[in-house]
């Protein structure tokens, strides 16, 4: 049987399902960017904003987050917004992503003279205008699988005035509003305004996500928004087990419908399951466990950066999604953020295979089950098309790269 080789890894069609477009950014564009915007950077150098802000590795998850505020910064403008997912859609073409779904939170991006819908209709111009280009190659044409995406809203589990103008205009006109319900005020107007541009304005977008600060704010606070959203067919997932324990993956599945979990990197931690025996706290692990599997609940994981914004875990190798392989359950590999992380869907596929027991026929059942449980914008049966060229494509690789299912 040969190696799978990384020319072979580039090569397979591949889904992103877990991808925030505010960290993905090109370095040079950001630098770019911020010279005419003035808005001011650590360093306008690409090795000075690896040193400063977007390392190898962090000392966690906040560390992990300041690069953000530099990124979202320069991503207030319809043209800016355009740029950043043309590019970012090029970018994944390029290391042979056939499917994307880059996730963002459009309320970060509003201001005066950019709205909810000016957001969504900016990142849907560029992420078209790129599958234009990308789809009318000869070799797409000849019957390749097309690129293809869909996007994803995602709501803030938390916020401070200081976030976004956006923000900073909701919490002055309502001093008095206690915050949990700030959350889920934004989290349902957010939901509302997905519901509009899809249906008014033919956008796919195809999913509502939370994300942010998981201890301490609980996904709860926005079951009205993921109740609404599960009302209007639009698909769910949430960022949960990041930060935060199996109750918090508990809460995302029965609290909001969610039909994939963001990370869940902390699934198996009974130590974080609040029961008086730890007799109890494993069998809790173990009934949620089993209930993922029995629904086929999609984990989206992301080895680097979990490796990156968890300083206990030293190893690769000692990543729970070891367990969760041995336990069959749906997983996918994901980027999380491509310029926070320093990498790419081929890098992950890459570390996966290199630390844990995937052979050629479990990397195949992976990559084409993402491609099964994406959030694909199109009907049942255009899925269904899609997902056959996209197998075909993968036999004819290994086909050439002399891959077996062994």
């Amino acid at each position: 049987m040969a190696t799978i080789s990384r020319e072979f890894i580039k090569a397979i069609p591949k889904p992103d399902l877990h991808v925030h477009l505010d960290g993905s950014l090109r370095l040079a564009t950001l630098i770019e960017l911020a010279r005419e915007q003035d808005i001011k950077l650590p360093s306008y150098t690409e090795e000075g904003l690896k040193k400063l802000l977007f390392k190898d590795r962090y000392q966690n998850l906040v560390d992990y987050l300041k690069g953000f505020d530099y990124t979202t910064a320069v991503m207030q403008t319809p043209e800016a917004l355009e740029r950043i997912a043309y590019e970012f859609a090029m970018d994944n073409f390029e290391e042979g992503v056939r499917y994307v779904e880059p996730r963002f939170a459009p309320q970060l991006h509003c201001n005066p003279a950019t709205s909810l819908t000016d957001v969504f209709l900016s990142v849907d111009r560029g992420m078209a205008r790129a599958r234009r280009e990308i789809n009318s190659s000869p070799e797409i044409a000849g019957g390749d699988p097309p690129f293809e995406y869909g996007i994803i809203g995602c709501a803030l589990r938390m916020f401070t005035g200081q976030f976004s103008n956006y923000y900073r205009r909701l919490v002055e006109i309502h001093p008095s509003t206690p915050a949990e319900d700030l959350y889920g005020l934004t989290s349902l107007d957010l939901v509302r305004s997905m519901v509009e541009v899809r249906d008014g304005k033919g956008i796919p977008i195809v999913g509502f996500d939370l994300a942010g600060a998981e201890k301490g704010y609980p996904a709860e606070d926005h079951k009205r928004a993921y109740d609404l959203a599960h009302k209007n067919f639009i698909m769910k997932t949430v960022h949960a087990g990041e930060a935060y324990g199996p109750p918090s993956i508990f809460q995302a599945i029965t609290d909001c419908h969610a039909d994939r979990i963001g990370h869940g990197t902390h699934l198996f931690d009974s130590s974080m399951v609040d029961l008086p025996t730890q007799k109890e706290r494993e069998r809790y692990v173990q009934a949620l466990s089993q209930y993922i599997a029995d629904r086929r609940i999609t984990i989206e994981v992301c080895l680097t950066s979990n490796l990156q914004t968890m300083p206990q875990l030293k190893q690769i190798a000692k990543h729970p999604f070891a367990q969760m392989l041995e336990k069959k359950l749906s997983v996918t590999l994901c980027t999380d953020n491509r310029l926070m992380s320093h990498t790419t869907v081929s890098d992950e596929t890459r570390l996966a295979v290199d630390h844990f027991p995937i052979s050629a026929r479990k990397l195949r059942d992976i990559i084409i089950y993402g491609f099964k449980r994406s959030f694909y914008p199109g009907d049942y049966i255009e899925k269904r098309a899609y997902v056959r060229k996209v197998i075909n494509y993968y036999e004819k690789m290994e086909e050439k790269f002399g891959i077996s299912e062994g």
